[in-house]
């Protein structure tokens, strides 16, 4: 009967040692679950901020400016235009041959409006503050030869 005895005391033993290791394992892995899901809210979180906050720089940086420049059709907008667009942080261009004026839009942290006269005048054309490059005036097709004296930066009213 000892012998009975003893033997039903080791199943007990080994029953309540697997018992706590079941336990034991459950803690952990349930304490595991529950960090990485920590985790992943934290980091989603903070993606959410960062986008909000690039997207309100973003608005914050872009400027629109118009000016003047010289020239004389359709030729001459597409090179004034893609000059324009050599400048890293401008966004859009256009150039209205009939008010001899440009529209351009930019990143005022990547650039600045000299930066885009000084494109336009070396492509050239003559801006409101910048001569453009005789040189490259010089290339220019003959239709696209301007007169230095014509006016620019015109409203409708002035023509």
């Amino acid at each position: 009967m000892n012998f009975l005895n003893r033997k039903q005391e080791h199943k007990n033993d080994n029953l309540k040692k697997v018992s706590k290791t079941v336990i034991l394992s459950v803690a952990v892995m349930a304490l595991i679950s529950l960090n990485s899901c920590k985790n992943e809210t934290k980091q989603e979180a903070e993606t959410s901020t960062t986008e909000m906050t690039s997207d309100t720089s973003n608005e914050i940086a872009m400027q629109t400016m118009a000016f003047g420049v010289r020239g004389n059709c359709g030729m001459c907008k597409s090179t004034i235009e893609k000059a324009a667009h050599t400048v890293e942080g401008v966004t859009m261009a256009s150039w209205d041959v009939d008010k001899k004026k440009i529209e351009v839009s930019f990143d005022d942290t990547k650039t600045n409006v000299m930066a885009i006269h000084n494109a336009i005048a070396a492509s050239g054309y003559d801006t409101d503050k910048v001569a453009g490059s005789e040189e490259a005036y010089e290339n220019l097709p003959g239709c696209c030869k301007y007169d230095h004296d014509m006016m620019m930066n015109q409203t409708m009213e002035d023509k």
